[in-house]
């Protein structure tokens, strides 16, 4: 079984580098999903309130026979929920969904700086009270530009302990992620192939094809090097065992600053720019 590094955190605890994600997951195979993810050998899951299936997840991890305390599991606030008592409700929901009395990293989904009269902090405040009283182990953010971060870091009283942001291939956001590094935040990276649009280049393939490795395998890799954490996402066990079997080879500097060179600034963002998107899904 390949071994996964451990990450140290702000504020004292360690995430699993590689994890598996669940969205766009049906919330009826998400267990069938993660159960097979947990078999592999992944022991840090990510999922969120808007995804709809948190209870899968919880149901998956007691059906492994795994301690809770050996699965980092994450999840995120829905954006419709951002007012201090909503965030609040919101996150019982969470953890009754769950099945857990606490999940090991809570974030803010995303900003919404245009909405909610842009006040993103009194929400970072009502998880610095999920923090305080130990129902999140770690809290941090989604999509939030160095603007937001700096925000938080003149108004409140913790720094998130990640932050995760759209990062690939062709969209290395280095502004984002270099503001973190200085702050001791952590860099998730989501859409870490870019929706599948990175596999086809012709840089990826050919690093690929000299490593007798796929694509997906090598960009993975490329997170991991780079010191993102990362959680592919798949429902097909050969699929899920491929994207975990990445730990028994290396890229090289010039096979990591190829790659690096294909990033396209903004035009290679695969979803919405944190300082426009505005999407309140209505709450079922």
């Amino acid at each position: 079984m390949s071994t996964v590094r451990n990450i140290d955190l702000n504020d004292g605890n360690a995430i699993p580098q590689l994890g598996f994600g669940v969205f766009q997951i049906d919330p009826d195979h998400t267990a069938e999903a993660v159960s097979a993810a947990l078999d592999v050998g992944y022991r840090h899951i990510d999922t969120a309130e808007m995804y709809g299936n948190e209870r899968g997840v919880g149901d998956a991890v007691r059906a492994s026979g795994l301690d809770r305390r050996e699965v980092f599991v994450t999840s995120k606030l829905n954006n419709a929920f951002h007012r201090p008592d909503d965030a609040r409700r919101a996150f019982e929901e969470t953890l009754s969904a769950l099945g857990f009395d606490y999940v090991d990293l809570f974030l803010i989904h995303w900003p919404l700086p245009t909405l909610y009269d842009g006040d993103y902090v009194s929400t970072w405040k009502t998880l610095e009270e999920f923090h305080h009283d130990g129902r999140a182990r770690s809290i941090g953010v989604s999509n939030f530009e160095v603007a937001h971060l700096q925000r938080l870091e003149r108004e409140c009283e913790i720094v998130p302990a990640v932050n995760q942001i759209e990062l690939h291939p062709y969209l290395l956001n280095d502004d984002v992620r270099a503001y973190g590094e200085t702050q001791g935040i952590a860099t998730q990276a989501w859409s870490p192939i870019a929706q599948g649009q990175v596999l086809d280049d012709p840089v990826i393939t050919r690093i690929a094809s000299s490593l007798q490795r796929s694509p997906a395998q090598v960009v993975l890799r490329w997170h991991i090097q780079r010191g993102s954490i990362v959680f592919p996402k798949s429902t097909t066990p050969a699929r899920i065992k491929e994207n975990f079997e990445i730990f028994d080879f290396w890229l090289t500097a010039a096979d990591i600053e190829a790659i690096d060179r294909l990033d396209r600034g903004e035009s290679g963002r695969t979803g919405p720019h944190p300082d426009r998107f505005a999407h309140v899904p209505v709450p079922a």
